[in-house]
């Protein structure tokens, strides 16, 4: 699973699909080696994995993450091998067993055990697979904590850890072993005013502060309910995102590589509609060395 060292995070809801389509080639021909995609609200995931990569030409896209109540597992694996087979193997499935208010809320489901409930679907991947796939494609999972972890070592490719620190991708790649791939998501925001760049990231991580599987693991890397409650602690909002010059954002980057990161995939925070401001993130971040 080549993916290369840095990669992309950016949420397809945030965009049209011409806009879309001007992103991915953007991103492309910045030499980064992988686009990274959500399925949130809006777009289902298998169609906008299709789309990006009919806007591309060489760049791997991957789906960060599937959710697996969206579609059964037979489902993931014939997708998993369409976008393959159409477009020249470079379509990555991660998949994540999401959030209840959005397993409950939103989709109507019932939400159960995440680790039992991923184990079963993969099994079920492996199976649809082994009837119909004549290459072995691969699959990524979203973990966090050490049992998800454990599974992603044992059953998949590699895992897609996501609103993590340095800290986290030393403890996940020992549990993954040096043969799997740990594709860590960073937000940044080249922005050096410190309030300006809170602010920021305030606005982006609101969303994600109230979600219980994202709760509990910042407990474990050490924050405390006084960092994560209300608006957040300034300590808590500077771990998550990065902000800075270049050399402070290509810090962090290194830090993330230095614990074990095999790739690095770098979501720009800025506000709405500042494409400038985001394009101007991926080009410093494209300058890693």
């Amino acid at each position: 699973m080549e993916l290369g060292k840095l990669g992309v995070w950016y949420s397809s809801d945030k965009l049209r699909p011409a806009e879309m389509a001007a992103l991915i080639q953007k991103v492309e021909e910045l030499g980064f080696g992988s686009y990274w995609y959500p399925e949130s609200r809006y777009y289902e995931s298998i169609a906008t994995g299709s789309f990006l990569l009919a806007n591309s030409k060489t760049i791997k896209v991957g789906s960060s993450i599937a959710n697996i109540y969206a579609r059964d597992a037979f489902t993931a694996a014939a997708g998993r091998r369409s976008l393959n087979d159409m477009y020249d193997g470079r379509y990555i499935p991660g998949l994540g067993v999401s959030h209840i208010p959005i397993v409950e809320g939103l989709r109507k489901h019932e939400y159960s055990k995440p680790v039992s409930t991923m184990r079963a679907y993969l099994d079920g991947m492996e199976k649809a697979a082994a009837r119909d796939d004549k290459v072995q494609w691969p699959v990524t999972i979203a973990a966090l904590g050490p049992r998800m972890l454990e599974l992603a070592a044992e059953k998949t490719d590699g895992a897609l850890p996501y609103n993590v620190t340095p800290d986290h991708t030393a403890k996940a790649k020992q549990v993954l072993g040096p043969d799997k791939a740990l594709v860590v998501e960073q937000k940044f925001c080249l922005e050096t005013d410190p309030a300006k760049a809170r602010a920021l990231a305030r606005a982006e991580l609101k969303r994600y502060m109230t979600l219980p599987n994202y709760r509990n693991n910042w407990l474990r890397l050490g924050f405390t309910e006084d960092d994560i409650d209300g608006e957040g602690s300034d300590r808590f909002m500077d771990a998550m995102v990065v902000w800075g010059d270049e050399a402070a954002i290509h810090t962090r980057m290194k830090d993330h590589f230095d614990a074990g990161a095999t790739t690095v995939v770098m979501q720009p925070v800025h506000s709405d509609g500042d494409i400038a401001a985001r394009d101007r993130g991926l080009e410093a971040v494209s300058r890693y060395p």
